[in-house]
């Protein structure tokens, strides 16, 4: 029998036998991964919108290391200590009052807000139920923590920004890494043709994933390789929109995931005009990761995993990521589990 509400407050306080302390990964400097440590820091108490969650796993995003760098510094101020993570899975062991969506027990992946200081490796984390959805049966927990941030960066590039279905002709820029392997079979899942521009060493990869067409950018140009898009997605912010416009259609959205003064400028320049530059800012929204978790059990939509670390061996993942030639997501195991 499940409890829930404030009894399971209660009752998982203190039958769970917990000390008040739990491990957490912070950094207290902006530099490279040896400034990371893990620390004891005090087990997080929910909300009554909150759930307490046991962290199993947790994946990295290029914006882990950006944010180590210092490149939001100006955003997220100078304080510290500073937490790592944004995409989580685990099993719930606490529900605040105010909370009917999730008991004790549940399996639930989530994303913390971009906006927000992440923390999603560490053993127990707070989180807005909101943000939350059920794990699909038939997933592990580091293939369901690599899904919330890349995933839904790439579903609402194409749903929202996009506008992406039947006849859409999509062009994938970073296609191998996290949010590009999504985006592939995303864009194919909702009809479009899809061109993808890779390493030669991840070209069958993308095939696999549902690329019409795969570009070695070593040696191919996509913004002159002969064919007409209605959407760019630049993954990596590699390219301009100035320097795509040759193979955009006249009404084409060109959208990078990465913040510039250019891409800003572009932005307000052609809130107006046929041909569009954007920058995706992902929301974490339940409703889109269900969605999104539905392709998935679907067999729509595979989770591609490129390594898995442990939580000791975090700064040499933060390292993998930062390579920026990771096949797919590069996940974190938070403790042991069965």
């Amino acid at each position: 029998m499940y409890l829930h509400g404030l009894g399971a407050v209660k009752a998982n306080r203190y039958s769970y036998g917990r000390t008040t302390s739990v491990r957490a990964v912070e950094f207290d400097r902006f530099g490279g991964s040896k400034v990371l440590e893990i620390r004891e820091v005090p087990e997080p108490v929910p909300r009554d919108t909150q759930v307490l969650v046991q962290v199993r796993a947790a994946a990295l995003n290029p914006k882990d290391i950006l944010a180590r760098i210092g490149k939001f510094r100006m955003f997220s101020g100078l304080t510290f200590p500073r937490r790592v993570g944004y995409d989580w899975a685990g099993e719930v062991v606490q529900v605040g009052a105010k909370v009917s969506t999730f008991r004790v027990g549940d399996a639930i992946h989530g994303m913390f807000p971009a906006w927000s200081r992440g923390g999603a490796c560490a053993e127990y984390i707070a989180v807005d139920a909101a943000y939350g959805a059920r794990i699909p049966k038939g997933l592990s927990f580091e293939e369901a923590a690599a899904i919330p941030l890349a995933g839904l960066t790439a579903w609402q590039t194409l749903r929202n920004l996009g506008r992406v279905g039947p006849g859409s002709r999509v062009l994938i820029h970073g296609a191998s890494g996290g949010v590009g392997t999504f985006a592939v079979q995303i864009a194919r899942a909702l009809g479009a043709r899809v061109v993808a521009v890779c390493g030669p060493e991840n070209q069958d990869v993308c095939r696999e994933l549902g690329a019409d067409r795969v570009l070695d950018y070593r040696s191919e140009d996509p913004c002159h390789c002969g064919e007409i898009f209605d959407l760019f997605f630049d993954v990596f912010g590699n390219r301009s929109r100035k320097e795509v416009e040759p193979v955009l259609a006249p009404e084409g959205l060109y959208v990078s995931t990465i913040p510039s003064p250019s891409l800003l400028i572009d932005a307000v320049r052609t809130s107006f005009s046929a041909q569009r530059g954007r920058l995706i800012l992902v929301r974490p929204n339940a409703r889109d990761l269900e969605a999104l978790d539905t392709l998935v059990m679907q067999g729509k939509v595979r989770v591609v995993l490129d390594q898995v670390f442990s939580l000791e061996e975090i700064a040499a993942a933060q390292d993998r990521v930062a390579t920026q030639h990771a096949r797919g997501k590069v996940v974190v195991r938070v403790g042991s589990y069965r």
